[in-house]
Formats: structure tokens, sequence, C-alpha cells
């Protein structure tokens, strides 16, 4: 019974045998109550019209021997019926039934109130007693007669008699019963074989995805279940393949923060060990030869340590902002800035850095530089500053980093181009990936390659986006759009 389908063939047998044998009661109880209701309206007028021979015989006098030639004569002629004399209550006077039975005249009485709603022409089939047959309810026929001057008694006729009833009984069990068991039995048949089959293939569409499901917990990633038709269960696929989907490809991106964080531990390994090795180099130094040492060469040693422990600090302190963005605790501080000025006071501040390198730094503005962004004027000043410095220490002496801006429908548009090497193709797409370098040698970069990453954390912050160019040997352009204040 752990079958699904199992489970859904025994539940369906039952309810089918179950609305068989409801069906057959009916059935068979409907066609008695037809037979009845038949036999009432075709006899309907029959007591009405022996009224007219029985008063002149109890007209005087009740004659018990008359009564029941009369009676015995017309049973003759009808005999599956019961003919009975009540009085006005419903005590019986003379009878004679169609099996000859003899009963207690005495004691016996009928209810007489379905024969007054018979007279009065209530809606047929109207049932009244059997004197016969105790406790069962047959139909009749009924009028009143006047005897021996008493108004209101009745001749009652009982139009199913116990001959009638006997016959009536072999017959329904020989034709309607037998009938109605096959025709029902047929059609339960039929119903079981035709839901079995339906219940085949859904259960089978039940299997395909248990089968896809549970070779998706094992493992198989891959595993989708088809979908066909446009029912629950087809939706129930499509939700299993979009849950799939999602967590296919957020194992990849597990899988490639991953490698990522491996890498970052490796890259921040090595920026690490490098400063700190120097700072303990000098250190050491300056503790052995102590007072040896010149001042000018003391003072280098002190001014080379304090260098790579503000390189430590600005990693340090790098990977604490990033940490921050990521984790959506930066709340900017927004106000409305001026590009043309943030440019400018940007490129002034590289043009010292950019003058040691005999790099050529400058700033373009457009005819009417009036643009306004709203922004956190710290914020942006660093995403710029990481893209300018990456810029100046990826371009070789005597190259050129220049910095514009310009309108670009609702956004403003800023680009800062250099005339270095370039970015290979390959490495364009993890460009801004956090930890990712192109420049694998790591000879001078001092920021584990995160001055990107944070860079377009801070622009996302302020609603723009960043993109890159940068084909072989011509150069790389940075261009970033912020949204114009309105």
């Amino acid at each position: 019974m752990r079958s699904f389908y199992t489970k859904l063939a025994v539940i369906f047998s039952i309810i089918l045998v179950v609305f068989g044998m409801i069906v057959a009661f009916i059935s068979i109880r409907a066609s008695s109550k037809v037979a009845q209701e038949s036999l009432q309206k075709i006899n309907h007028d029959l007591a009405p019209t022996l009224v007219e021979s029985f008063e002149p015989i109890v007209k005087d006098e009740f004659n018990q021997q008359k009564i029941e030639a009369l009676l015995t004569r017309l049973r003759g002629t009808n005999p599956q019926f019961d003919f009975y004399l009540l009085n006005g209550e419903g005590k019986i006077k003379s009878s004679i039934p169609a099996s000859k039975q003899k009963i207690n005249v005495a004691n016996a009485t009928v209810d007489v109130e379905p024969l007054d709603d018979f007279i009065a022409g209530e809606p047929l089939p109207i049932l009244a007693a059997d004197p016969l047959n105790p406790g069962q309810m047959k139909p009749f026929s009924a009028a009143h007669i006047s005897i021996m001057g008493s108004q209101g008694c009745y001749l009652y006729v009982v139009l199913e008699g116990e001959q009638f009833s006997e016959t009536f009984a072999v017959l329904s069990e020989s034709y309607i019963t037998r009938g109605s068991l096959i025709i029902i039995g047929l059609a339960l048949i039929i119903s079981l074989i035709v839901g079995l089959i339906l219940f085949r293939q859904l259960t089978q569409r039940l299997d395909v995805i248990k089968s896809t499901v549970a070779d998706f917990e094992r493992g198989e990633l891959t595993k989708r279940i088809p979908v066909k038709g446009n029912d629950e269960l087809s939706d129930l696929s499509r939700c299993f393949n979009s849950m799939a989907d999602n967590l296919y490809h957020n194992m990849m991106e597990i899988r490639k923060s991953d490698q990522l964080r491996r890498e970052l531990v490796a890259n921040i390994s090595h920026d690490l060990r490098s400063p700190l090795a120097s700072i303990q180099g000098y250190l050491e130094t300056i503790q052995l030869k102590g007072e040896d040492l010149t001042r000018e060469q003391f003072t280098q040693y002190v001014e080379t340590a304090l260098g790579n422990t503000k390189r430590l600090n600005k990693l340090i302190g790098d990977l604490f902002d990033l940490s921050k963005l990521d984790a959506e605790q930066v709340k900017p501080a927004l106000e409305s800035v001026s590009v043309a000025e943030l440019v400018q006071d940007i490129a002034l501040q590289f043009k010292p850095i950019a003058a040691k390198k005999n790099i050529e730094l400058s700033a373009g503005f457009p005819e009417q530089p009036n643009s306004y962004i709203t922004a956190d004027i710290g914020l942006l000043n660093r995403a710029i500053a990481n893209l300018i410095n990456n810029a100046i220490e990826h371009t070789p002496e005597g190259g050129k980093v220049s910095i514009t801006f310009s309108k670009d429908g609702t956004n403003v548009r800023l680009e800062v181009c250099d005339s270095g090497s370039g970015i290979p193709e390959s490495d364009l797409p993890h460009i801004f990936d956090r930890f990712y370098q192109a420049d694998k040698s790591r000879s001078s970069d001092s920021n584990a390659g995160l001055g990107l990453a944070i860079a377009q954390k801070i622009f996302s912050l302020h609603g723009g986006k960043i993109s890159v160019d940068s084909p072989l040997e011509t150069g790389t352009t940075f261009k970033v759009w912020i949204p114009e204040s309105s």
C-alpha cells in the first residue's frame, strides 16, 4: 500500500462499489414507486365506480352474506385487489382479500387520513396501510359510501393485494433487479477500468517527478522535469525546474566565491607578508646596528618602515570598507554636487602623483559644465580616485591619463582614459570582481584588487553603473553613468 497508484486504485474501487450499491438500491426503490404510481393512476376511479354497486346492498341493512357475495364477484373480476368496507373511523366492517385470507375484522382498523387525501384529489402516489401486512404501505383506491344511513364510510380497495405483491416481487427480482444490477455492474467495471488507466497516467507523471527530484538530490544538478500540459503537476514541474535553476546558479556563485576567497587569502597573504617582512627587516637592522647608523640611514629606514605601515593600513581599510559596502551598512550623506568642481579637485589631487611618473594628467570639461548630481561627495571622490589611481598605476612613463564628463540623456557620463597596454579580453568579465587582478605579477599593486570593486559598489549605491573598454595596446577607458539632479 506504499504505492500512491495502489492507494488511488483501492479508494476509487471502494467508492465505485459503494456508489453502485446506492444506485442499485435507489433504482429498485424508484422502479417500485413508479409501478405503484402507475397502478394507482390507472385504477384511480375504481372505488367510486364500485360504490354504485355497494350502496343498494347496504342502504337499509348490513347483510354480510350479500356483501361478501358481491365482493367475491368483484374479486373474481380483479383477483389481485383486496376489498374492504370501513366505517368513518376506519374500522373494517367487511373484507374480501384476494388471497382469501381471513382477518380479525373485530380489531382491524385503517388510518383514514390517506383515504381522505385521495378522495380530496391530493397528488399521487398516496399510500395507505395494508390490513393483511401491518407496517406496509400500498397504493389504493377509495371512495365515500353510505352504510345504513351512516355517512362518511369508505369503500377501500388495496390495489397491491397479497397475490399481486407476490407476483410483482417475483417479476421485480427476475427483471428489474437483475437488469439494474447488470447495467450498474457493467457501468462500474467500465468506470473502474477507465479510472485505473487515467490514474496510471497521472501516477506515471508523479513517478517522473519523483525520479528527477531523487536524481537532483543525489547531485545530478542538471536534471530537470519535462513539462507537459497546463495543470497542477505542470505548475509543480515548472516550480521545481525554476528552483533547481536557482540552486544551480547559487552553487556556481558559491563555487566562484570560494575560488575568489582562496585567491583573496593568497593575495592578502602576499600583500601582508611583503610590507611586514620589510618593516621587520628595517627594524631589526636599526636594532642591531643602532648607533652605527648614520642619520641619513636611520631616517631612510624609518621612512621605509613607515611607508610599509601606511600600505598595510590602506589595505586593511579597503577590506573593512568593502565589507561594509557588501553588508549595505554604508548610508550616503547626499547633497547636490557640481561635477565640474569634483573632477577638477580630483585632478589637482593626482597631478603630483602623475608628475612623479612623468604622466600627463588632464581634465576636460564641456562647454556648459554646470551639471549637478545628488551624491555623497566623500564616497564619490573615493570611487573616482580609485579609477584614476588605477589608470596611473597601469600607464607607463610618458603616457597620458584624462578625465572627462558630459551629459548623456538624464545621466552624467564620466570617462577615465589611460594610454596603458590595456586589459586582456579574458580578464575583462572579472575586472570588477573583488580581489581579482589582471596583473598576476603584482609587482606594484598595493590594494589587492579591491579598488575597482569598491568603486563599483559606490557607483551602484548612487544609482549609477560602470563599464570598461580596453582594446589591447590601445589603453583602457572606464565609463561611469550617474543620474543628473532634477
